[in-house]
């Protein structure tokens, strides 16, 4: 699975939207056209939860998926440094140890409408999952996101070349660093409308149409923004960032 996979590197600022927008995700679908690659895996810079092993929080670090008997095999992994980190000041021998390790994985259904994150596996932690999720859905908004490729460094691509593989290119994913306030709405058609107030309209989810004929939907993360007239009072004090290109 994860030879013929993309890689993507997820940076904090992108982890941690995908974890914020993930507690309001309530379903998502998991078939090849929503992925931002059939097979992939993608690396959460420092980390992205935990997963509970009869007790024990073991750390998230990265996701794995690929298709599986009509459904959608997700793996969790954790990396050789947090583990040589956490068993410390045991030694490990890190040379019987890979790179990623997977500590858990669980099938998906892929259907045709939207998943209840209740109906997935329990055993796969449903913050970490619905974070993969809105990760995913991000990355289809280049307003919000920016998708760089970078090659490998070199000790990476010597290994790679003594096993005959080819280089590989890692997708970074960050979000876009530019923040304004507004007082609309995006795509608001209300322009009629008059407020004595402004107020901030939190972060959320909406159904997009998208495709041929604009007959397709997709679920949007509109982000938080402040709503109303120029100069009137703000009715909260909570300081909001807002992106906008």
């Amino acid at each position: 699975m994860l030879e013929v996979g993309e890689l993507f590197w997820v940076q904090q600022d992108m982890a941690a939207l995908a974890m914020h927008a993930g507690q309001q995700l309530a379903a998502a679908r998991w078939a090849t056209a929503d992925r931002p690659a059939p097979c992939g895996l993608l690396y959460w810079q420092d980390g992205i939860g935990h997963l509970d092993a009869e007790g024990v929080q073991v750390p998230v670090e990265a996701c794995a998926w690929g298709p599986y008997q009509g459904k959608l095999l997700v793996w969790l992994l954790m990396s050789r440094v947090r583990l040589v980190a956490e068993v410390a000041p045991l030694t490990l021998d890190e040379s019987r140890v890979p790179p990623l390790m997977p500590i858990y994985g669980g099938e998906i259904p892929v259907t045709d409408e939207p998943l209840s994150m209740t109906e997935i596996d329990r055993q796969l932690p449903q913050p970490v999952v619905a974070a993969l999720a809105s990760a995913w859905l991000l990355m289809h908004q280049p307003l919000l996101i920016d998708r760089t490729r970078e090659r490998a460094d070199k000790p990476t691509a010597r290994a790679y070349a003594r096993d005959g593989l080819p280089v590989p290119e890692v997708t970074i994913v960050d979000l876009r660093r530019q923040y304004t306030p507004q007082d609309q709405e995006p795509d608001d058609g209300a322009g009629s409308r008059r407020y004595r107030h402004r107020w901030v309209v939190s972060g959320h989810w909406r159904n997009q149409a998208h495709g041929p004929g604009q007959s397709l939907r997709r679920q949007t993360w509109v982000p938080s923004y402040v709503k109303g007239p120029e100069g009137a009072s703000l009715l909260s004090t909570e300081k909001v960032n807002v992106w906008r290109r």
